[in-house]
Order: structure tokens, then C-alpha cells, then sequence
């Protein structure tokens, strides 16, 4: 008996025990994570990838087919327009402007001997030596050799013009992004012109062609700054602003984007021609706002420990904690930088404390708390 006594003593010990460790656990329910409302800078953005490219790039190729002779520029050389890049074997095209050369003495011998027929026919036929039929067959001869010197001119002409582009100039002056040719390779130019060398015009003024996203793209303007970094250097932050938003749609894996062009300045050259921009478009920005996090205005209580408060329960809005139970209070939201978010109306003010998560969301089902974004 004094056995079973003990043993019921121990049960009502452990209910009762157990009894309070519940009810201190529901007191000490809902637990909620705060932050204070505050006023600060916001600054709205877009992000974008782009990459670096000279502002004009400027292939230079052949127009006519050889092998090459000589190259007379390299990687990252500095050219002049005019000057010397390449030279292609000129032999064969040395042999075409001979050979038309002679074609046009020979149509110039034949213009004058039928200069000289066509004159003596005039005077026989003012004599009445001859007739009209023979004076209109001598004067056509004529016309006919005369066009045949044309023909051999323009021959002479056009032969002149290959040999000249026997040799490979620069259009621009600039720097030698690209050469892909070496000597004794044969460029064939049948049936469109073979890229030789590609030249970056002026590499102190660079550009960044972004694609960003169509729910974007709407807020992107001409002239906005553009704050961005590069793998390279990525402790610096360069500055540049947008000269052009493109029309020409793209689609990838149903994912439509816009081509934007930024103007970057590089009067040191650190910026090198195909490196990645992570870049970040300056929407808009406003000083000294209240502003509230992000997350605050994510956040939903459970059911069970909601109380109505102040506003309609649609559109945007926090929870206050009001006697350890969240008071919803609608707000008017602006801008955005993604952590935190501007209010614009509501009876928000500096110093209150918004609900960001619910901590003991976590216990009843094991997943994060509520409101708690990553």
C-alpha cells in the first residue's frame, strides 16, 4: 500500500508538472520578431548582366582572295587610319592589270585607225566618191572602237582597284582587338568578306549592352546613372549612365529581354573589351523617408492571433504588436530597394516596431518562421 501510495504521488507530481510547463509555454506564446520603423535614403534599382564592349568596333576584312604575304599589326597595337595591317600576294592581280593595260593600247590603236577611216570617208563623200551606206559604216566603226576603249579603261580601272586591295588598311584609328589571320593563310572572298582583323575605335570611351528582363524594362529611362562592378576588380564600383534602350526584343526559354546600352568612361583602360558587368540601373532616389523593411510588409499572422486594426484588410499593411497580439495597420507604400520600403501614408511612425516574423510559427509545423524570407 505505502508502495502504491508513493507511485500515485509520483503520476500527480508529473501531471501537475506537466500541467504548468503547458500553460507557461502557451503564456509565453505567440513570440514575434520586431524591427523599428526609421527614416532613411531609399534608392529604387534594376539589376542587370551585361558586357563590355568598345563603343565602335570595326571589322576589317578583304575584298578580294589571296594568301598572305605580310602582317604588319598585331594584338593590342595601336593603329592610324590608313595604315598598313596586312599585305596579300599581288602577282596574279599585278598579271590581270598588265594584261588590261595592253587590251587598252591595243582598243586605243584601233579608236585611231578608225578615226582616221571614218575621216577619209567624209571626204570621199563630199567628193561623191562614196556613198552614205560606206560614210555610216566607217562613222559607227568608229563609235564602236571608241567604246571598246571605255570598256578597256574601266578594265584597266577595276584591275588597279584589286591590286590596291591587295593591301589591308585601317579604316579608324584605334587598337587591334582581334587578328585571324596568319602569313602564308588564303583568305577566300567569293561569296562575302572574310573578317581579318577587328579594331576597337577609341578604347577610352566603353559600352555595357545589359539585356534586362520586360518587368523591368518599363522603368528604365535614357540618362539614368548605372552603378556597376566587374569580376576583375571587385572592390570598385564605376559609374556610367543609360544612352539607349533598344527595341528589339529577344526570347530565351520564354524569357523576353531588352538590350540596354550604357555609356561607361575608361580613361585608364582597366575595362577590357568582353568582361561581365554586374550592373545596378538608379531608378529613383529619395532622402530622409519613412520607411519600414521589406518583410514587414510580407508578413500574414496565423489566424488564431490576428486582430483587426486600423484600414481595410486588402492592399498594403504591417502588424504591430499590441498586447502580445499582431494589430494590422494599412499603409500606402513608394519605392523600393528590396530590404527596405518607403511609406507614404498611413499612421505609421518613426520609433513603432513592425512584426517581421513569427518565431513560434516554427515549432507547431518545423519550418521556418513566418515572414522570414531568404
Amino acid at each position: 500500500m505505502k508502495r502504491t501510495g508513493i507511485v500515485v504521488l509520483l503520476v500527480i507530481v508529473a501531471v501537475a508538472a506537466g500541467w504548468w510547463w503547458s500553460a507557461q509555454k502557451k503564456t509565453a506564446e505567440p513570440q514575434y520578431r520586431t524591427e523599428t520603423v526609421g527614416r532613411g535614403d531609399i534608392s529604387a534599382q534594376v539589376s542587370a548582366n551585361g558586357t563590355l564592349n568598345p563603343v565602335t568596333l570595326v571589322n576589317v576584312g578583304t575584298q578580294v582572295s589571296g594568301t598572305v604575304r605580310r602582317i604588319e599589326a598585331d594584338f593590342n597595337q595601336q593603329v592610324k587610319a590608313g595604315q598598313v595591317l596586312a599585305e596579300l600576294d599581288p602577282a596574279l592581280f599585278q598579271a590581270a592589270l598588265a594584261q588590261s593595260s595592253a587590251n587598252l593600247a591595243n582598243a586605243q590603236a584601233q579608236l585611231k585607225l578608225a578615226e582616221a577611216n571614218a575621216a577619209r570617208m567624209q571626204t570621199l563623200f563630199e567628193q561623191e566618191y562614196v556613198s552614205r551606206q560606206e560614210l555610216d559604216q566607217a562613222q559607227a566603226a568608229r563609235e564602236q572602237a571608241a567604246a571598246q576603249v571605255r570598256l578597256a579603261r574601266a578594265q584597266v580601272t577595276r584591275d588597279r582597284t584589286n591590286l590596291g586591295f591587295t593591301v589591308i588598311r585601317s579604316p579608324v584609328d584605334g587598337t587591334v582587338i582581334n587578328r585571324q589571320v596568319d602569313v602564308g593563310q588564303t583568305v577566300a572572298a567569293s561569296f562575302q568578306t572574310p573578317t581579318l582583323f577587328q579594331i576597337g575605335k577609341d578604347l577610352t570611351q566603353m559600352q555595357i549592352d545589359s539585356t534586362v528582363s520586360e518587368a523591368d524594362i518599363g522603368q528604365v529611362r535614357v540618362g539614368q546613372p548605372v552603378k556597376f562592378r566587374v569580376d576583375a576588380f571587385p572592390d570598385l564600383e564605376y559609374s556610367g549612365a543609360v544612352r539607349q534602350v533598344r527595341l528589339n526584343a529577344k526570347t530565351e526559354q520564354n524569357v523576353v529581354t531588352y538590350n540596354v546600352v550604357v555609356d561607361v568612361a575608361n580613361p585608364d583602360l582597366a575595362l577590357m573589351p568582353g568582361m561581365t558587368a554586374n550592373l545596378q540601373v538608379q531608378i529613383e532616389t529619395r532622402a530622409n523617408v519613412l520607411r519600414v523593411p521589406t518583410t514587414a510588409l510580407r508578413f500574414r499572422p496565423r489566424a488564431e492571433t490576428a486582430t483587426e486594426g486600423a484600414g481595410k484588410p486588402r492592399g498594403a499593411a504591417v502588424h504591430l504588436l499590441v498586447d502580445g497580439k499582431p494589430v494590422r495597420v494599412a499603409v500606402k507604400t513608394g519605392i523600393s530597394d528590396k530590404a527596405h520600403t518607403e511609406i507614404v501614408d498611413g499612421k505609421l511612425k518613426a520609433g513603432d516596431r513592425v512584426i517581421v516574423a513569427d518565431l513560434a510559427a516554427k515549432e507547431g509545423n518545423g519550418s521556418l518562421p513566418r515572414g522570414r524570407f531568404f
